[in-house]
């Protein structure tokens, strides 16, 4: 994990950082509206209740024409994952600099080596600590002797509790579109789940980010 090969960094730049942070924050915002649309959409999925003629999956590869409103969750959910994906990708973008910038501001190696901040997320068990350890290394590189803030640990819970809602859940949109109209509370958490995490998230890359400027500024 220990990362005593990292090259000295160039000195932190205030505007980049904070470029990045606004545009991670802004799409963590915008990604958490769109699992509450996704939420809204699996109540009135649920409201209708399921057609007579059964779920939009069959059974033996057999498909049913989908209706309206499940046509227009469909649209949801794809908008939904479209903007996980640019979120992820402002996120990580983010997360690399924060790193950057602590190991400019403390001389010190981070505690996790580069590659973690990609896969930390997907390794199995490691995937349950790694990603916010990164960041609270680089908070407390960045702010030493200040308390880890709480929206760190509120941010990882949450995201956590829709992470591990999600893996529960069948993933295909018609399966869940069949959920909906029968089992629709475990939807609704990991949705809710998922939305505040990326609020939290939020928070957390402008308190983060505004640490650093702050020991830039003192530097």
């Amino acid at each position: 994990m220990d990362d005593a090969l990292e090259a000295p960094a160039a000195p932190p730049d205030p505007r980049a950082s904070d470029t990045l942070a606004r545009l991670a924050a802004g799409t963590l915002l915008l990604t958490g509206t769109a699992w509450l649309a996704r939420a809204v959409w699996e109540i009135r999925l649920y409201s209708a209740g399921e057609p007579a003629s059964g779920p939009p999956d069959q059974g033996g590869g057999t498909h049913r024409p989908l209706d309206s409103l499940e046509n227009a969750y469909h649209l949801v959910s794809a908008a939904g994952s479209l903007l996980t994906l640019l979120c992820a990708a402002a996120f990580l973008m983010w997360l690399w600099r924060v790193r950057d910038n602590a190991l400019a501001l403390s001389g010190r190696p981070p505690k996790y080596a580069g590659i973690w901040v990609y896969l930390g997320w997907v390794v199995p068990v490691v995937n349950l600590w790694f990603p916010r350890g990164i960041v609270a290394d680089a908070y407390r590189a960045s702010a030493p002797g200040q308390r880890l803030p709480a929206v760190v640990n509120v941010w990882w819970v949450l995201w956590l509790a829709g992470a591990f809602g999600g893996v529960l859940q069948q993933r295909s949109t018609d399966s869940v579109i069949a959920r909906a109209y029968s089992d629709i509370g475990p939807l609704l958490t990991a949705d809710v789940a998922v939305a505040g995490a990326a609020v939290a998230g939020a928070l957390m890359v402008r308190t983060v980010t505004a640490a650093q400027t702050a020991r830039l500024a003192r530097v």
